[in-house]
């Protein structure tokens, strides 16, 4: 009976994580980043601007990313792992990576002018892909 149960624990395991495979929507993380973007462009504070972007990075990045911080919170859990590890394409990961670092460059800048322009430039880019 024991060695049943272990058997079947192993089973579920399998299939959960199977399930949380089959749930990667890089569209969809790609989307919700664009939607921080532009939340991050209307904040009305460069802190406001800094969490919004954190986001972004958290989005497209995915916990394993250099510069994951899941203290603001990460909008794309349950998405997939970030829309960079998730995209198959190497021209639309390129451009996901190019985003990236310029949301983690929104994220460091303490110039609230170029922190918003840099949340339009991403949010536009973003919406476009």
């Amino acid at each position: 009976m024991i060695v049943k149960l272990i058997v079947a624990g192993f089973g579920v395991a399998s299939i959960l994580s199977l399930a949380s495979v089959a749930r990667t929507d890089p569209a969809q993380e790609v989307s919700t980043a664009a939607t921080h973007a532009g939340l991050a462009q209307k904040a009305g504070d460069l802190r406001g601007i800094h969490m919004h972007l954190q986001h972004v990075v958290n989005c497209l990045g995915g916990p394993n990313a250099d510069g994951y911080d899941p203290a603001p919170g990460n909008p794309c859990d349950g998405q997939g792992n970030g829309a960079i590890p998730d995209t198959t394409d190497v021209a639309k990961k390129q451009a996901l990576t190019s985003a990236m670092q310029q949301a983690r460059a929104g994220v460091a800048e303490g110039d609230i002018g170029v922190a918003r322009r840099t949340a339009d430039e991403l949010q536009k880019t973003l919406s476009s892909m």
